[in-house]
């Protein structure tokens, strides 16, 4: 969560070009849209270049932070500002009053509600702007300092006489005197008390962003229920994710999930991986006919030519989605961990299903690499997949147990040569066949990257067939978003599931190689 906070200017120095002043009281609360809002002493972190903007705008930068100082009540800056004219014109503006206010930038870390008063205990500072309006009522130019060679507009401080009646808000007025001066003019000299109250703008609801899955998912039943926090969040996270990552809801789920979902997956992790498109139910690749040829010409010889072709390849776009039904106070009742459990189940569900699903499709256009031996087989595997590809595979994929063949991962373990050595899961190999950690599931075999994946239940047929393939021979695309679904249903139970929309381009379907032992 970002946030917006108004402090004070003290002093503008146009020699320096330096802006100094109070960014932040601790303990003084600003009254903002949002309600009242305070931060708790030490609680700012401050990047190594935090830049001063006009009015939070991201295009207006105007200079640097140059120094800063946290103390028991406040902290004190002093800014840098460029040799530019809108941080010319800043200066003027700081000095007349125009433009005297600071509002410090935040992103929000943690915080806590106290008696209705946001109180801030830990954020970063993004940036500090120079402000119309500061919302504290301290806000005011103290000190102004003119360069030498300046010509200089001196207004002379006057006491206002609180019998009275000033307008709240306005500026006191003084009688202006011009003059060059060749020297610095002290700072007493040019003393004026301003004083303006504003609100503080939030780019966010006062909410606290970093949620979980469950608790996301929480929201929304509470949410359709008319609770007006949830309403805050469900709202918040919308606004981040429409903004910042169209089409992601919403970021800190989405990683819990997708979390998940990578360290479950082997066989999607070996090959590419690419976002699906925005629209369309098909991907369509583009791909070459008959290759164009080059031959050995003869002098004035006609070129060797041959007409090629582009045609489309079209892979259809598939839902994977999962629910369950679940009672009402289970849910409501419950800590929301038991909702972290539950979308963690069905993303594992869907990690599983998805894996099955891009492994059936290249089983299923693999071709046969035939030979005597286990070592052979794989061998020949290699070669036939480089001659499709011109590419040397990386890949060799397994099923824990019960592979065609006997070619699985429990079979490579216990596979050995005519000396009973271990070809591949020795602990000091004997041979140059590959090397298979023990107690684990990474190494390699014959070269290849062994990937063992017990979501593999084969092709059509059901044959866990051991496939040699580069990673470029497929690719994986997925719309990268898992949506949580909830919804009260008319005996007041509630259906909350997860969807995702994927599609499977097989680029080179026979540089799949089953492997098989005659």
């Amino acid at each position: 969560m970002e946030i917006n906070f108004s402090s004070n200017v003290f002093a503008a120095d146009a020699g320096k070009r330096e802006i100094s002043g109070r960014i932040v009281a601790w303990g003084e609360k600003g009254y903002t849209s949002a309600g009242e809002t305070i931060f708790a002493p030490n609680s700012l972190t401050f990047n190594k270049k935090t830049k001063l903007l006009l009015e939070h705008d991201r295009t207006r930068p105007i200079g640097f932070l140059k120094s800063h100082e946290i103390t028991a009540t406040d902290v004190q800056a002093v800014f840098s500002l460029a040799k530019t004219f809108s941080a010319d014109d800043a200066i003027e503006e700081a000095s007349t009053g125009l433009r005297d206010g600071f509002s410090v930038g935040v992103k929000v870390n943690a915080w806590d509600n106290q008696d209705g008063v946001m109180v801030i205990s830990s954020a970063n500072v993004i940036e500090v702007s120079l402000v119309t309006d500061p919302a504290i009522e301290s806000s005011r130019v103290e000190r102004v300092a003119a360069s030498q060679n300046e010509t200089s507009e001196i207004s002379e401080p006057i006491v206002q006489d609180e019998t009275k009646n000033q307008p709240e808000g306005e500026d006191l007025v003084s009688e202006t005197i011009s003059e060059a001066t060749t020297e610095v003019v002290e700072a007493a000299k040019s003393e004026t008390t301003v004083t303006a109250n504003a609100p503080v703008a939030y780019s966010s609801p006062r909410v606290n962003l970093d949620v979980t899955a469950g608790q996301y998912a929480k929201a929304q039943i509470l949410a359709a229920r008319g609770d007006s926090d949830a309403r805050d969040l469900v709202a918040a996270l919308a606004v981040a994710t429409v903004a910042e990552n169209t089409g992601m809801v919403p970021p800190t789920y989405l990683r819990d999930i997708i979390g998940v979902i990578d360290a479950s997956r082997p066989f999607i992790s070996s090959i590419e991986t690419a976002a699906l498109p925005a629209s369309g139910m098909k991907v369509f690749t583009p791909k070459l006919g008959a290759q164009a040829i080059v031959g050995l010409t003869a002098e004035g010889a006609e070129y060797a030519s041959q007409d090629t072709s582009v045609t489309f390849q079209e892979d259809n776009v598939v839902k994977f989605a999962g629910a369950g039904v679940l009672d009402e106070e289970l849910v409501l009742r419950s800590d929301p961990s038991f909702l972290d459990l539950y979308l963690r189940e069905l993303a594992a569900s869907y990690a599983q299903k998805t894996d099955a699903y891009a492994a059936k499709i290249a089983a299923d256009g693999s071709a046969d690499s035939i030979s005597t031996t286990l070592y052979k087989a794989i061998a020949l595997g290699i070669a036939d997949s480089y001659n499709i590809t011109r590419s040397t595979p990386s890949n060799l994929l397994v099923a824990p147990s019960g592979g065609f063949d006997g070619i699985d991962f429990a079979n490579i373990l216990g596979a050995v040569d005519g000396s009973q050595r271990p070809l591949f899961a020795a602990a000091a190999p004997q041979n140059a066949a590959g090397l298979v950690t023990q107690g684990s599931t990474n190494g390699t075999v014959a070269g290849l990257n062994l990937v063992v994946d017990a979501n593999y239940v084969g092709g059509t047929s059901g044959n866990k067939v051991a496939l040699v393939y580069p990673s470029n021979a497929m690719r994986f695309h997925e719309s990268g978003t898992l949506q949580v679904r909830s919804n009260i249903v008319s005996n007041g139970q509630l259906e909350i599931g997860i969807s995702g929309f994927v599609c499977v381009v097989n680029r080179y379907p026979t540089a799949f190689r089953n492997v098989q032992i005659s």
